[in-house]
Order: C-alpha cells, then structure tokens, then sequence
C-alpha cells in the first residue's frame, strides 16, 4: 500500500528516476539542466524542471529540492508526494505550479550540503564584485572547525575550545559565526564563495523563464536539519517588518518564524541568502517564500557531522570504514530514516502547500 513515508527516496538516483517518472505519467514535460559534474558512480547529474499549469499563469506557486544537496531527500520526497497524491494535480485554474527538483544535484548525488565548489548555497546569493561581508568570528574558530586531523582526540579537543568560546561570547554569537556564512575560506564550512556557483546562475535562469510572467509568486524552499524531530518550521529570512514577512504571517496565519528567538541566528547575521535574493530578481508584484525547514537531530550532532563530511572530502577516503561512517552520520542528520519523521514531514508539506495555494490565488 501506498502512503506518504514511501515517497521518500533512498539516493539521488532512484529520487530523479522516481521524479521523472512520476511527471511521465502526469504528462508533465520536464526540462532537464545538466551539471557539469559527475556522481559518485560517474552517473549524470541534473536540475529538472518541471511546470504545470498556463504558461503565462499571473499566480506561481514554486517547490524547491535540494538547495543544501543532502537535504534533497526530503524536498524530493515532498515533490513526489504532490505528484503522486494528486495535489500538484488539484491546483485552481490560472495556478502555475513549478518544482525544481535538485537546486544541487551534486550536493544531492554526493550527500553533501554544499556545492562542487565547496559553496553553501544559500550564503552564495550576494554581488560577489562588490566585495564580501567579514566574520571576524568564524576566522577566529576556523582552525577549531576544520583541523586536519579527525581522530576522537582532535573531535574532543576542538570540542572543548569551542564550548569555552560559546561560554564567553554567547550562543547566539556562535551560531552566527559558524552559519551566518564566511567568505575567507574557501576550505571551511558555510563557505559563501567568491563567485557565483553554477546552481545559482542555472536556479536564476529558469526563475526567469518560467516566471517572468508571473505577478504573484509564492516559494517554498525545503531544508532539513534544525529544529525539533519531525517539524516544518516556516522560516521566513526577511526583517520582521518587511512587506514578505507580513504578508507570510498572514497567509499561514501567524504560523511562521520571524524572530531570532524561533531561529538558528539572527536574519541581521546572515548573508547571501536565497530567498530575498529571489525576491528582488523577479519582477512579481506580490511574493511569500519560506524556507520549510524540518529538525532531525540536535544542533551540536548536524554541526559535528558537516565538519565530519568537510574534514572527509577535503583529507579523508571516502572508500574507508571511516569515510562510510561520516557519510551515514551526515545522512542521518538530514534525513532521518524513521517513518514516523516521514509522516511528520508530508503532513506539514501538505498542509504549507495548500496555504501557499489559498494565499496566492484567494487573498
């Protein structure tokens, strides 16, 4: 029997076979942008694209998978599930609906968070000639965050300087030091590139194509890994009292998270964010983007194993004991293998989706 835990993919393979199959049978035609890099298994990587609904829809409801790469199999689950339960298919009259499946098929195919240029996504969206922001804070830690070495002895070791350093400076300076995003190394975690990626400037060009006729626009961007076991937080990375805020507030009425307190660091902290950056490059009269974002182990686990996987590609083997231990430790603080977490995941996706829906074509 069919249900909503079977939706979720067990690679990025089977996520994209699975993907465009589904859109196959929907008579969905899928626009397929290749990567230029290969899988772990040498297998083709690709963004696909698909759309549904009038070519000039003025509504667009838009589905994103995979901007941190590992967290792909949550937001391809979610994709599947709106293929597949016939909620993609039920939209209103006039509603184009776009899903973007693998923002980051790299990172997806290789389960990382960041990109073939070692780039968090979601920290790369800046003008990159008009220099970068400074984090003294994460140039401070960065020796701490990723030594060369990663044996139990370096992992307490490192461990221990960390926590005197979040003792004396405080919780929320550490964890906008370490995610607010840092452009000095390029070898580090929360890297946010010099230059564009290209899964940023291929994401930019289908926006445009797809929605340049579109008014109004609503983005769901799925993410993994903060927050409580198995809940959607809806986190909105505007200022509290920006027009997207509001209007987000409104549409998924007061059931977003705006404040510093319901998120991992201060909206003033981050940099190179993808939403806004959005925002501002479509020409939409009206737009809501939320980054969907479901907990799965605490926050000390997910940090230790995004410095694991770093440590990994940048001086490890990958086919070693060691090497398939990290890959399972990130796998497990993206994506939780548990069916209830699945259950938790689709309920909340739905129930975000059909808001979005009511907010883009009923407000």
């Amino acid at each position: 029997m069919t249900t909503a835990a079977t939706y979720f993919p067990e690679s990025y393979a089977e996520a994209r076979a699975r993907f465009l199959a589904a859109c196959a049978e929907a008579e969905i035609e899928v626009e397929q942008r290749p990567n230029p890099n290969a899988g772990p298994e040498g297998e083709a990587l690709y963004c696909d694209v698909a759309w549904m609904g009038p070519r000039d829809a003025e509504a667009a409801l838009v589905v994103l998978s995979g901007t941190h790469g590992v967290e792909g199999f949550c937001g391809s689950g979610v994709q599947l599930g709106l293929l597949q339960s016939g909620l993609a298919a039920a939209r209103p009259d006039g509603l184009g609906v776009l899903l973007v499946h693998a923002v980051n098929p790299y990172g997806f195919a290789w389960q990382r968070r960041v990109t073939e240029e070692n780039v968090d996504l979601n920290r790369n969206w800046l003008d990159h000639g008009n220099g970068h922001p400074a984090n003294p804070g994460y140039d401070e830690l960065h020796s701490l965050l990723c030594p060369r070495d990663w044996s139990d002895a370096t992992i307490a070791e490192t461990q221990a300087a960390l926590d005197v350093w979040e003792a004396t400076h405080g919780t929320m300076a550490l964890r906008a030091a370490i995610s607010g995003g840092q452009y000095g190394h390029a070898d580090g975690i929360f890297f946010g590139g010099t230059r564009d990626t290209w899964a940023k400037t291929n994401l930019e060009a289908l926006l445009t194509t797809h929605l340049s006729q579109a008014r109004r626009v609503g983005a769901i961007d799925i993410h993994t890994g903060l927050g409580p076991y198995g809940f959607g937080d809806r986190l909105l990375p505007f200022a509290p009292d920006d027009p997207v805020t509001r209007l987000a507030q409104d549409w998924f009425e007061g059931d977003c998270t705006d404040t510093p307190a319901g998120a991992h660091v201060n909206v003033a902290d981050l940099h190179g964010v993808s939403l806004p950056a959005i925002r501002d490059h479509l020409a939409a009269d009206v737009f809501v983007g939320i980054a969907l974002e479901y907990g799965t182990v605490p926050t000390p686990d997910v940090r230790q194993a995004v410095r694991a996987d770093n440590w990994l590609h940048l001086h490890g083997q990958l086919d070693s004991p060691k090497g398939r231990a990290i890959k399972e430790q990130i796998r497990a603080a993206f994506f939780p293998s548990g069916r209830d977490w699945k259950l938790q995941v689709w309920e909340r996706a739905e129930e975000t989706v059909k808001l979005m829906v009511r907010g883009l074509t009923e407000s």
